[in-house]
């Protein structure tokens, strides 16, 4: 088993002051792969000072530096990413074709766009031709508390942290304690691109404690959150008292809207989408509303799509799904796959239990209820597991009412080949993302939602200016 408790501050791995053993579990077998340490409040406030320290000479280092230093690590990265790839698939349970590809994937794909954000972002300059004494200067806000989640790990560790650094913020990361180990991978991928000690720091712990240390902790001036809604809401308050900067990035119940003249690959893409990850993705479609003309065609179908997911060891190469992340997880996907029984819908495909053939490990088989109304729990809760909702609508102003109908407003999807109603939808759905027809969102989109699914931005040029504050500044002498 895998020893790794020790943390990094001040460019050095060092022993927890306050640690106790946290065992990292293999999904796939429900036995522990790795011991971790989950810090305490001495080894917060450790790493915290660290960054502080370091914060005067982060800022004042030239913005050509700070992205030079973002592209040696993304060199690095590239080296090491099978490490991370097998980390992720061994702790959280991404297959290794999905870990390789999506989840290692994501981490040299932001980075390499903000490199590129970075290289056409004024951070000084004039306010306009009308004042040429007023100045506009973008800095960092300062040291900012990094706390990611389990489910895309090195996507969101590097959405911040590329970001971060390149504004002049200094760091302290808090990983999932379910998914530590790419994140210690990655904080010795910082420490070989020579980073300056304190610029960045990775402290181990769960929510209730080094979670919420950092938030309510007077010297951080900023926590940029990836999780929860319900944990957003804790760490909103928290970090009340001190007003700081607060960025989240929390859940989503997002709706893919099928017209009846969606394309023939419509269906198919809403459902592999849905269980992409084994349905633990923020933007998941989850909810797929279906044109009434439609709505029998597209059951059936979803249904017999849903029947070819075959579900696998992470450990394994292929296409299939491995299991969820530990057993709170697979329990709360069990009660609500129940619920939906309960309250009425029409279990097409799946159902409760383990797939076929498996006697442990947190798998779950890849489940479509139909006849779903939006008062259901399984319309109304984010169920971060591969289970999709089916709901029949008969006119347009009908699915926008259905889709906006939801505390959440992350991602939305259209599918229909009316190019007019297809951008009309793209203004009414009230989420921070629409992608449509199966187009993905490009290099350097931002990512991000409204509502209780959070605010800011992350990604590009919009994930920098999030860790910046613009400063204005009059009487300025042109240079």
């Amino acid at each position: 088993m895998l020893e790794k408790r020790d943390f990094y501050i001040n460019g050095q791995w060092v022993s927890p002051t306050e640690g106790r053993d946290h065992h990292v579990i293999d999904p796939s077998t429900e036995e522990a792969c790795a011991v971790i340490s989950l810090g305490g409040q001495a080894d917060t406030d450790a790493a915290v000072a660290a960054a502080k320290a370091a914060l005067p000479g982060w800022m004042a280092t030239p913005v050509a530096e700070r992205i030079a230093k973002v592209e040696t690590l993304l060199g690095i990265y590239e080296r090491r990413s099978e490490e991370l790839a097998q980390a992720m698939s061994l702790e959280m349970g991404a297959p290794l074709d999905l870990s390789r590809g999506s989840q290692a994937g994501a981490g040299s794909w932001h980075l390499q766009n903000f490199i590129t954000a970075a290289k056409n972002f004024e951070f000084d300059h004039p306010l306009g031709d009308h004042a040429p004494n007023d100045r506009i200067i973008h800095e960092a806000v300062g040291v900012a508390a990094l706390i990611t989640p389990w489910n895309w790990p090195m996507n969101q560790v590097t959405l911040k942290v590329g970001a971060a650094a390149i504004a002049g913020c200094t760091m302290v990361l808090k990983p999932s304690e379910e998914s530590p180990l790419n994140a210690i991978l990655f904080a010795e991928m910082m420490d070989e691109a020579g980073f300056p000690p304190g610029v960045f720091n990775l402290v181990n712990g769960d929510g209730v404690g080094v979670g919420t240390q950092l938030s309510v902790h007077p010297d951080v001036d900023m926590v940029s959150f990836t999780g929860s809604t319900r944990a957003g809401t804790a760490i909103s308050k928290a970090a009340a008292d001190t007003l700081k900067r607060v960025h989240l990035e929390l859940g989503g119940k997002g709706a893919n809207l099928l017209f009846d003249d969606a394309d023939d690959k419509a269906v198919k893409r809403g459902v592999l989408h849905m269980m992409q990850n084994t349905g633990q993705s923020c933007n998941a479609p989850s909810r797929m509303l279906v044109q009434r003309g439609i709505y029998d065609r597209v059951v059936e179908e979803a249904a017999q799509v849903a029947e070819t997911v075959t579900v696998g060891p992470a450990s394994e190469a292929g296409r299939h799904i491995g299991p969820v992340v530990n057993e709170v997880q697979w329990t709360k996907i069990q009660a609500l796959i129940e619920k939906g029984i309960e309250e009425g819908a029409r279990l097409v495909a799946g159902g409760p239990g383990r797939p076929e053939g498996f006697n442990k490990g947190f798998y779950v088989r890849p489940t479509v209820f139909a006849d779903v109304n939006n008062q259901m729990t399984i319309a109304r809760e984010e169920i971060f597991g591969p289970v999709l909702s089916i709901l029949p609508f008969d006119t347009e102003e009908e699915a926008v009412a259905i889709a906006n109908d939801t505390p959440y407003g992350l991602t939305n999807y259209v599918q229909t080949q009316d190019a007019d109603r297809a951008n009309r939808l793209a203004r009414q759905l009230r989420s921070g993302m629409v992608e449509m027809n199966g187009k993905s969102r490009s290099a350097g989109a931002p990512f991000g939602g409204m509502k209780q699914s959070g605010n800011g931005r992350e990604g590009g040029v919009w994930g920098i200016e999030d860790f910046l504050e613009v400063k204005s500044v009059s009487g300025w002498t042109p240079e």
